[in-house]
């Protein structure tokens, strides 16, 4: 990067200053994990012709610096074969660098819905921030925060088939819905199939927990459905004993829409 802005090559902390690549090590607290090879490739090319108009920001350790934001830049640049990258030398530690970095990756809004909510799980649950805290950092209310990490909730296998799939936040979010992961994976392979948009999965979801509400009413109502078969028993035992000494009686089921009658007929001879 020859002739940006007259950059010298040690360090300055909190300064713009020119950086070997092959000193540059990555962050382990990115929580991007899937860099897109064609991105990567444009910005190559942006940086080929216009150079890198944005330093990264990076901090001291021993004699290399850690990424604290700008990996892709790092990797774009590598492409072009440069040799220096310009550079943010940030004086911070292990926790402040970690929380810096997940919270730049999350503001450039070009995360995936899982790897955000990871981010924010792993700023909340690993560096000790409250909900609250984490929603302040990031400008975003604490009710976004919340939903966002309800998405956790779904499998690794569900979150893998949401992925591959190109289904939203809200396709994810609506699968929460159901109780266990067995039916989450059951309705995704309709989902995917009939390529349901949002409106349509959460109308198969409805169906879907009305019809389970439904069995489950009926199961509840079983134990009566049982008495009743006992006392229809009863009847058709009583006919057959009748039936046995004798006596001309005789039973007629009744199917209705409401109810269920049962006529029975003894000779009055026979009373």
């Amino acid at each position: 990067m020859a002739g940006f802005l007259n950059l010298t090559k040690e360090k300055q902390v909190n300064k713009v200053v020119e950086i070997e690549i092959c000193r540059i090590i990555p962050n382990p607290n990115q929580p991007r994990r899937d860099f897109k090879e064609s991105e990567i490739v444009a910005l190559a090319e942006s940086i080929s012709q216009n150079g890198i108009l944005q330093p990264l920001s990076v901090r001291k350790i021993a004699d290399k610096y850690e990424i604290i934001a700008g990996e892709r830049r790092l990797r774009a640049a590598k492409m072009c074969e440069l040799h220096h990258v310009p550079c943010i030398v940030y004086d911070m530690n292990d926790r402040d660098s970690a929380i810096l970095a997940i919270v730049e990756n999350i503001q450039r809004q070009d995360l995936s819905f899982f790897e955000e909510a990871t981010a924010i799980e792993k700023l909340i649950e690993y560096y000790g921030l409250t909900q609250e805290e984490a929603a302040s950092k990031l400008g975003k209310a604490q009710s976004t925060v919340a939903n966002k990490l309800r998405i956790l909730r779904l499998t690794e296998a569900e979150r893998e088939i949401v992925s591959k799939f190109n289904l939203t936040e809200r396709h994810a979010r609506a699968l929460l819905r159901l109780g266990s992961a067995q039916e989450r994976l059951f309705l995704l392979e309709k989902i995917v199939k009939n390529k349901l948009n949002v409106e349509k999965t959460e109308l198969l979801i409805d169906n879907y927990i009305g019809k389970v509400k439904e069995k489950q009413s009926y199961k509840k109502r079983s134990p009566v459905f049982q008495n009743v078969s006992i006392f229809v028993n009863t009847i058709n035992k009583a006919i057959q004993t009748m039936q046995s000494a004798g006596i001309a009686a005789e039973s007629r089921k009744i199917q209705g829409e409401e109810y269920i009658e049962y006529r029975v007929r003894i000779p009055m001879r026979s009373v």
